[in-house]
């Protein structure tokens, strides 16, 4: 049902945004790759060559001239955008104690993982405005619910995971924002949250990675990026898809 709609993936060379490409082009979308690295970008999209339609796209989240310079290689090649997912995201923090994080960690941190999420989707709304049935994908984490991280007991507030936490509830009003002001455009904004994934991402963890596949956190995402025209905007899904997470 989706096919000959255009979606871009960020941070898209390994890992659950790997996946997430992969299962889009098995769908039928032409699927923009967007990676920082050059070689790693084209080496992903080579190799996903036999799902589909996917194609590599140069992309640095924290760097506005690299998301403008993809937009416009995309527009001029494809003429709008149906899907953006934004899965770029880092956690910087995993040795430090909260109390020991420093400022400069936490802007690291956000300009990823909130800064990067509002360039590219400010740079991508145009090409959204084209598509009859536009949608926007903001990989977020129970991590960054509030209702979860007032509860002192539950896991999430025991990680203590400062910048990452807070990264991802301001990730989630960015959401829930953006859902507002585009839903007059018919954009649906929403976040999809992938359960513990053993990725890049949290290698460094000192707690269990959990033994989801990269394929079981495509699930969310791929859900929320595939809603019909009637579909539900500015909500919180997953790891199962019929589950929301609280704000």
């Amino acid at each position: 049902m989706n096919t000959n709609e255009v979606a871009l993936v960020t941070g898209a060379n390994k890992g659950i945004g790997r996946e997430i490409a992969r299962q889009l082009a098995t769908l039928g979308l032409t699927v923009y790759l967007g990676a920082r690295d050059n070689e790693r970008g084209r080496t992903a999209a080579a190799e996903l060559a036999d799902a589909g339609d996917v194609r590599f796209v140069q992309l640095d989240v924290t760097d506005a001239d690299s998301v403008a310079a993809a937009v416009k290689a995309i527009e001029a090649d494809a003429g709008r955008l149906d899907v953006l997912v934004n899965n770029a995201g880092i956690a910087v923090e995993w040795d430090v104690e909260l109390v020991d994080l420093t400022a400069e960690q936490l802007r690291t941190t956000y300009e990823v993982n909130v800064f990067g999420v509002a360039t590219v989707t400010s740079a991508c709304i145009p090409l959204l405005r084209k598509s009859p049935n536009a949608r926007i994908v903001n990989m977020s984490s129970s991590l960054g619910s509030l209702a979860r991280l007032s509860d002192f007991e539950s896991p999430q507030s025991r990680h203590q995971l400062m910048a990452y936490s807070s990264s991802k509830a301001a990730l989630n009003a960015l959401t829930v924002m953006y859902a507002a002001a585009l839903r007059a455009d018919g954009i649906k904004v929403n976040a999809a949250t992938p359960g513990l994934v053993p990725t890049d991402i949290n290698a460094n963890a000192p707690i269990p990675r959990g033994s989801r596949t990269v394929a079981d956190g495509a699930v969310a995402p791929v859900y929320l990026a595939t809603l019909p025209p009637d579909g539900p905007t500015g909500v919180s899904r997953g790891p199962n898809p019929d589950d929301s997470i609280p704000w």
